[in-house]
């Protein structure tokens, strides 16, 4: 239903929550990166939130249409184009069949989701159509899309002429600092206070080395508290060296000297430890940031994350007007 005449730079399949249950078996959640976007992109045009969409990076697809459908895009500005007219972001639109949906280059933002009404009809793979490229598993035959691919789509009315409104929208903005809220742990008791000082005044920018496995952050020393330093010798050599344990997604994973956050396609287990870890609800915030962006770590309460994230959910649920 959707032919790929450009496959942009690994435009993929995701859809939300992704892959549950399967993570101690080597595969992660996956899904959208940015669920914000891509649940009010689903919204816009009637699906359910749960429906998969297209999760473009940096550099959009181009699609033709080979039938009519009902179609938005949301999360970062890729100057978005039906043939040779500019369709907005954040709103529904009709194309019809025939049609070349075209994203560009990105010129705010990182990722932009693209839903169809019906969704993306791809055969699931252990109960999800997201695309987890280090398996090859689900999405088009577990990559990333390719020119002459024809994506199927389930057949739906969809709603036509909604918004959300921009007080509803993340803010994504030609920044290139960013706020990351962080909970403490799993590890944190292997940082002493200057370490935890340090982590949370300083600047870390986000290296090019970066992907839906994991954010690499560049930015000072870390120290260490006696847990670390002075500890039996089954836990490595290293003070960020610890027995191979479970992460949590998004954690702060210290190898050495070097956190690296992760993300979406992140691994479930290994021998560095976690000292913070970024709440879900901070997540679009990772996702719509580039190579050599600025964070800025904040600590908040469990409780604090639970709240931000009912927040977004509650926005997810109502936010479309008509």
């Amino acid at each position: 239903m959707l032919e790929v005449l450009k496959p942009g730079l690994e435009t993929t399949i995701q859809d939300f929550p992704g892959r549950l249950g399967f993570w101690e078996q080597g595969f992660p959640p996956s899904g959208p990166f940015d669920m914000w976007s891509h649940r009010l992109a689903n919204a816009l045009v009637g699906n359910d939130e749960h429906a998969a969409t297209l999760e473009c990076q940096f550099l959009g697809p181009s699609l033709r249409f080979q039938r009519g459908a009902v179609v938005a895009v949301t999360g970062a500005d890729m100057a978005p184009k039906l043939d040779d007219l500019s369709v907005p972001l954040w709103e529904s639109f009709r194309v019809r069949a025939g049609q070349v949906l075209s994203l560009g280059p990105v010129r705010i933002g990182a990722r932009s989701y693209i839903a169809i009404a019906g969704g993306i009809d791809t055969p699931p793979v252990l109960g999800s159509r997201a695309t987890f490229h280090m398996a090859g598993v689900g999405g088009m035959d577990g990559y990333a899309l390719k020119a002459g691919q024809v994506v199927p789509i389930a057949e739906a009315e969809g709603t036509l002429g909604c918004r959300v409104p921009e007080e509803f929208r993340p803010e994504i903005r030609a920044k290139k600092e960013w706020c990351i809220e962080v909970v403490a742990g799993p590890n944190d008791d292997w940082i002493d206070s200057a370490g935890h000082e340090m982590f949370l005044s300083s600047p870390w920018f986000l290296q090019a080395k970066s992907n839906r496995t994991g954010f690499r952050l560049g930015g000072p020393e870390w120290t260490f508290s006696e847990v670390a330093t002075n500890k039996r010798p089954e836990h490595g050599q290293d003070p960020s060296n610890i027995l191979d344990h479970g992460y949590p997604m998004g954690a702060v994973n210290l190898c050495g000297q070097t956190p690296i956050i992760l993300v979406v396609d992140g691994p479930s287990t290994g021998g560095f430890i976690n000292p913070y870890t970024v709440i879900s609800a901070a997540f679009w915030k990772l996702a719509q940031s580039c190579p050599r962006d600025i964070y800025r770590f904040k600590a908040v309460s469990l409780a604090e994350a639970q709240g931000r994230r009912r927040h977004i959910d509650a926005i997810c649920a109502q936010a479309v007007s008509g």
